[in-house]
């Protein structure tokens, strides 16, 4: 099964470089892996990301979301990045809230072109 995910920053804080994002597209991966799952696409934009993941039935869609926002926020915060130290505080990235569509209607290239054309900061 295919999930097209969307996470956003607290108080929609344009926080993320491309290295950052770089950086946490390696962190989605590692975690997909542990959900035995895979991180088709992983794209975002300085106060949001897309992933498309496609996953085992078996697993939980709310427990992956809460292992990719909690884990990545934690390394995140942890390596204390200029931008995202600068306008949020507290232990939080991501906004609470999320998007999961289930990708069984559209063409799988259509979305992984979707996520692809984000634009990601240059910086």
């Amino acid at each position: 099964m295919h999930v097209h995910l969307v996470f956003v920053t607290k108080y929609r804080r344009k926080v993320f470089t491309k290295q950052i994002l770089d950086e946490l597209k390696e962190i989605f991966v590692s975690i997909c892996h542990d959900f035995e799952a895979k991180l088709i696409e992983c794209e975002g934009e300085s106060e949001h990301v897309h992933l498309l993941v496609e996953y085992h039935p078996k697993v939980s869609v709310s427990k992956l979301v809460n292992s990719l926002k909690g884990v990545s926020s934690r390394l995140l915060r942890k390596k204390k990045h200029e931008s995202i130290e600068r306008a949020l505080w507290g232990g939080s990235l991501w906004s609470p809230s999320y998007f999961a569509g289930a990708c069984g209607g559209a063409p799988l290239a259509t979305i992984q072109q979707y996520i692809e054309d984000q634009e990601t900061p240059q910086a």
